[in-house]
């Protein structure tokens, strides 16, 4: 790996530097009666389906659940955001992803905030010791 970016924390062997910070979003059909409210709490979740988006067994949203004793009525995991996201259009659940990747999508969807908020810290990683090539230094400057 040359870079990349992350969620904080991350692994160790990355020097990182932090990058920007996403708020973990609700995701609805549109019309959705929850789509009313200004946020979303998340014991909501544990009256209808949930889509999960899973990237291994330790996510944000897991943990987020997990730290506020709610418990989703989970009816599907998956790896592909998108596909969540034509479910969620479909009527098959509900779900929760970040706000990055609800930009400009072409579904028919609803997002709202959570209650209570939730965010991640995302960093721009590189390999730890050594330096990183000049394309890379480059690339770090325009970002930050």
């Amino acid at each position: 790996m040359d870079c990349g970016f992350l969620r904080a924390p991350h692994a160790r062997g990355i020097d990182s530097v932090p990058y920007e910070t996403d708020e973990l979003m609700a995701v609805l059909p549109e019309g959705h009666p929850l789509s009313r409210l200004d946020a979303v709490p998340l014991e909501a979740f544990s009256d209808e389906p949930f889509l999960a988006l899973e990237h291994g067994a330790d996510t944000e949203v897991a943990e987020l659940f997990e730290k506020a004793d709610a418990l989703p009525d989970v009816a599907l995991t998956t790896w592909d955001d998108y596909a969540i996201m034509a479910m969620v259009e479909k009527g098959l659940g509900l779900a929760v992803l970040p706000s990055l990747i609800l930009q400009r999508v072409p579904y028919r969807l609803a997002f709202r905030p959570l209650a209570p908020r939730a965010y991640r810290d995302l960093v721009f990683a590189t390999k730890a010791g050594g330096q990183p090539s000049l394309a890379v230094r480059r690339f770090r400057e325009l970002l930050l």
